[in-house]
């Protein structure tokens, strides 16, 4: 088939990759967000799918909106046969779905019905969810309410970073989209429509989503820590400034000390938790880089019975 894919970020790279191994299809162009500001200078960045889009000489698209008329006009001279998507960034008009013989393919990175919506993988971890996957679907203007034609499953491993789980899944999710379009184009692969039992949403994490309250259940606090890394960052605040939490590990066996209260050895750092303590590994102040939890505390000198959260 021709295919036109879209997306933008670094997890859609390994599905593109696959789609021009593949051998099988022709990606005539890409599709992707605008270039923007990036770093301390804020210079306009192309998008990861952009910059692998100019490696292989394929024709990018980047509409401000994927209304605009040039670009739909644009689409059509190309007369796709199925655009496979993974990541994009911007919802598609109705308009835009009609143009391709075998509509737009999404790659989404749970199971679905469940977690529905832009951040699955991160709801999957913080949820302790100990299965997840991805699943090929054809879009519909519903959000990730359409029909499936394929999944794969991965397991999530106790102490998997939302991170972590998002990197293999986009290498898994990319072999499924391979394959989805080849049983697209030999008539092998039927859409299912979506179960109406265990919907779940996953709408995108806030900042303050990721502000660990350390009252709450030791397994909740890893869960969110875990889940917030690396974006948008779980944190606490110390001394009334942001503490960036990035590695805590469970100490089922110490029920001391009192929840948010710090505890300082010669090489950890424990904190209190609702029921028993974690270990903090590695954190970041502000302002500064990521360090070890053990070297952040002896250059604060952390007094008794001192404390981090509200």
């Amino acid at each position: 088939m021709k295919l036109v894919f879209a997306g933008t970020p670094e997890v859609a790279v390994p599905a593109l990759d696959a789609l021009l191994a593949s051998g099988r299809h022709e990606v005539a162009a890409v599709v992707t967000r605008p270039d923007a500001p990036a770093g301390r200078g804020r210079r306009l960045v192309a998008s990861p799918v952009a910059e692998r889009a100019a490696e292989a000489g394929i024709e990018i698209l980047k509409p401000e909106r994927p209304r605009d008329e040039a670009f739909l006009a644009r689409l059509r001279e190309i007369a796709p046969d199925c655009c496979p998507v993974v990541a994009y960034g911007a919802l598609l008009p109705r308009v835009a779905l009609d143009i391709p013989a075998h509509g737009w393919v999404n790659l989404h990175f749970s199971l679905l019905p469940a977690w529905r919506g832009a951040a699955p993988v991160q709801h999957a971890v913080m949820s302790g969810d100990q299965v997840t996957g991805a699943s090929t679907f054809q879009i519909e203007e519903g959000l990730d309410s359409g029909p499936v034609y394929g999944v794969v499953t991965e397991d999530v491993r106790p102490t998997d970073t939302s991170g972590d789980l998002l990197t293999r899944l986009a290498f898994a999710g990319a072999g499924l989209l391979a394959a989805t379009m080849d049983g697209i184009e030999d008539g092998s692969l039927k859409a299912v429509p979506q179960p109406a039992d265990g919907i779940t949403h996953a709408p995108k994490i806030q900042v303050e989503d990721a502000h660990v309250d350390f009252a709450a259940p030791a397994l909740r606090v890893d869960r969110v820590v875990r889940g917030c890394t690396p974006a948008p960052g779980a944190w606490t605040l110390f001394r009334g400034e942001r503490l960036k939490l990035i590695q805590v590990a469970l100490v089922p066996d110490r029920a001391e000390p009192a929840p948010g209260e710090l505890v300082v050895g010669k090489n950890n750092v424990y904190v209190g938790t609702g029921s028993h303590a974690v270990e903090l590994l590695w954190v970041q102040p502000q302002g500064k880089k990521p360090m070890k939890a053990a070297d952040w505390a002896r250059g604060v000198r952390i007094a008794p019975g001192e404390r981090v959260g509200a």
